[in-house]
C-alpha cells in the first residue's frame, strides 16, 4: 500500500539534485518551498563527476575532481546558510558519479516520493536526452523538472 493510500495529502520526502546551474539551483528553491507546503522531509544530492577525456594525464583528472568536490562542498556550504535564513531543516548529500546512477539509487534508497532537477541548458540534450529526460522514463517517481 503506498503512502498516499494511507491517508496522507502529498510526499513525504522529496529528492531535489543540485549542481550549481542556474536551473539546478531554480530546482533546489522550488523544492524548498514544496517540502515547506506539503511538510514533507527534504534532501538535497549534489553529485560530483570526474571527465573521462582521453589524453587527460591522471594528475589533471585529480585537480579535476578535487576541483568538482571543493564546488559542491561551496555549493553545500550555501544551501545549509539559505535553508537556515528560511528556518527549514534538508538532509544534504554530496556523492561522486554518473548523475544519473547516483539520484536513482538515491531516490531508491530513501524511497522517494518525488524527484526535483533543473532542465538541461545544454543544446545537445535535444538528441541525446537530458538527465531530467531519462528520470522521467525510468517511472519510479514523480519527477518536476524546474526550467
Amino acid at each position: 500500500m503506498s503512502q498516499f493510500e494511507l491517508g496522507t495529502d502529498g510526499p513525504s520526502l522529496i529528492l531535489a539534485a543540485v549542481d550549481g546551474s542556474t536551473t539546478s539551483l531554480r530546482a533546489g528553491a522550488y523544492a524548498v518551498g514544496l517540502a515547506r507546503r506539503q511538510h514533507s522531509e527534504l534532501v538535497v544530492i549534489t553529485v560530483t563527476t570526474t571527465p573521462a577525456l582521453a589524453g587527460m594525464s591522471a594528475d589533471a583528472v585529480t585537480v579535476l575532481a578535487e576541483s568538482a568536490r571543493d564546488l559542491a562542498t561551496d555549493l553545500h556550504e550555501q544551501a545549509k546558510e539559505y535553508l537556515q535564513l528560511l528556518e527549514m531543516q534538508a538532509r544534504l548529500i554530496l556523492v561522486h558519479g554518473d548523475p544519473y546512477l547516483e539520484i536513482v539509487r538515491a531516490a531508491d534508497d530513501l524511497r522517494a516520493d518525488a524527484v526535483v532537477v533543473g532542465a538541461s541548458m545544454k543544446a545537445g540534450h535535444r538528441f541525446v536526452g537530458s538527465l531530467a529526460g531519462r528520470l522521467i522514463k525510468a517511472g519510479k517517481w514523480p519527477v518536476t523538472v524546474v526550467p
